[in-house]
Formats: structure tokens, sequence, C-alpha cells
């Protein structure tokens, strides 16, 4: 840690907050490095002018934040981590994971997201990046066309090409979301492969879209999106149809 720092003291009522909120503006601004290790509870209450208590309170609250960890024994103390797109991606999959959203608010955003990612790898994406997408592509393809494909590869290998198609934004923003987004939701196409024939369809897609990208014709990359999305919704409909069918047949017997 930067010898040069000094934290102010607080006050009573919300000190540990206070206590918190300066060390963690000091390692947001680099005060204070990751691996550097934090000073002693002891010489923190001298800074803050606090408690010990107030102090391993706010410790506690910026470890849950990821911003430190606390380690034990001859070396240990309070270090400061390295922030990792990992760590911050399953922090965002986890709070969606708990928000009780509609599905076709999730398609909506996610054919949103999907139209603007593909643009930007057409325009920014390397052309062997563009290979790879098309390569991987038509391996899909050609695993949804199996008649007992294994659904546990097909998942991982339908989230790879999310990723690497968001990659080629060569902005971290969207690499970072989508990351977030596969962890926090099975990817939507996983529905897809339920079905034989959804399944054919959307592997065909899958290449026919990345075809597009390698062909740099946005256009029609577009349109190939649009396609699968409308696919998805219609599938969710004919669910959404079979399950309300299903209640009134269970609602509506006749009693004899």
């Amino acid at each position: 840690m930067k010898s040069t720092i000094q934290f102010a003291p607080v006050t009573m009522g919300r000190a540990s907050e206070e206590v918190a909120l300066q060390i963690e503006a000091a390692i947001l601004d680099g005060k204070i490095e990751p691996g550097d290790r934090l000073p002693s509870e002891r010489e923190l209450q001298l800074h803050f002018n606090t408690s010990r208590g107030v102090i391993r309170e706010a410790l506690q609250a910026l470890k849950q934040k990821s911003l430190i960890e606390i380690k034990k024994g001859a070396k240990g103390g309070a270090y400061v981590r390295e922030v990792e797109v990992s760590t911050a991606g399953e922090s965002l999959a986890l709070f969606i994971k708990r928000q009780p959203l509609d599905p076709q608010h999730l398609i909506e955003f996610r054919e949103s997201l999907d139209r603007t990612i593909t643009l930007l790898a057409i325009s920014r994406g390397a052309e062997e990046e563009k290979i790879e997408l098309l390569a991987k592509a038509k391996i899909l393809e050609t695993m949804l066309r199996q008649s007992d494909p294994d659904m546990v590869v097909l998942a991982e290998l339908d989230r790879e090409l999310n990723i690497m198609l968001a990659r080629m934004t060569h902005n971290p923003i969207f690499e970072w979301i989508m990351q977030a987004l596969q962890l926090g939701f099975s990817s939507s196409d996983v529905t897809l492969y339920q079905g034989e024939q959804y399944r054919k369809e959307t592997g065909e897609n899958w290449k026919n879209t990345a075809q597009a990208i390698a062909d740099n014709e946005p256009l029609r990359a577009l349109s190939h999106i649009s396609y699968h999305y409308a696919m998805l919704l219609k599938l969710l409909d004919a669910v959404e149809s079979t399950t309300d069918g299903n209640q009134k047949g269970l609602t509506g017997k006749r009693k004899d």
C-alpha cells in the first residue's frame, strides 16, 4: 500500500460503512493495489479513530464485495483482491437467477443484445475469429442433426459460441455481460434443443448466422438472429398453451 494514503476519522452511527467506503474508494482509485496488505486492525483503529468491532465489520463488508480477502497465519491479514471477470460475472449471474423474470423479457433483451453484438462482430472481428466461429457453428449443427445428441456437450458448445461472438466485439463489457447471462441462465438455445425439428432448425440457423458474419453481410446475419428468437417465442407459446390446456383439463373435469 502506498505510504502517502490517508484515511479520515469516522463518526459514530454508520462508522463501519464510512470505513468500508473510504477503503473501497482507495482501492478503486488505485491508491491501494491488488496484492497490497491493508494495515492491521489495530492500525486501522488508529487511522479511523474507532473501535475494533467497527473495523472488523467494515472488513467483512469489503470481503463480501470481493474487494479483499482475509488470510490467517503468520502472513495473515486483509489483502486487496484482483477483481476478475469470473468473480463479477458470478455475482451478476446470482442476482439474475434470483429475479422473477418473465421469459419474454429475457428473450427481448437477448435479441437486442445479440443484434448489437453481431453488428460489432462483423465490423470489428478479425478474419480468423470469424472463421473459427463458423467452424464451431458447423460442429454444433452436425451434433444437432444426431438423433440423440449429448445435451451437456451441446450446452457447453452453445455457451462457447455465444461468448466467442461477444468477444469479437473487442469491447470487454459485452463479453462480461454475456458470460454473466450464460452463468445466470442456461442458454435459451437449450430449450430449442429438446425437440428434434427445432433442434435441426436451430443448428442450421446458427451456421447460417456465422456464415453471414464471415461473409460480412449484416442484414442477412440480423435476419437469422430474428428467426432464431421467433422460433424461441413460438416454442414458448406452444409450451404455455400446453400448460394452460392441462390446467383446464384438470379443473374442468365433470363430477359423476
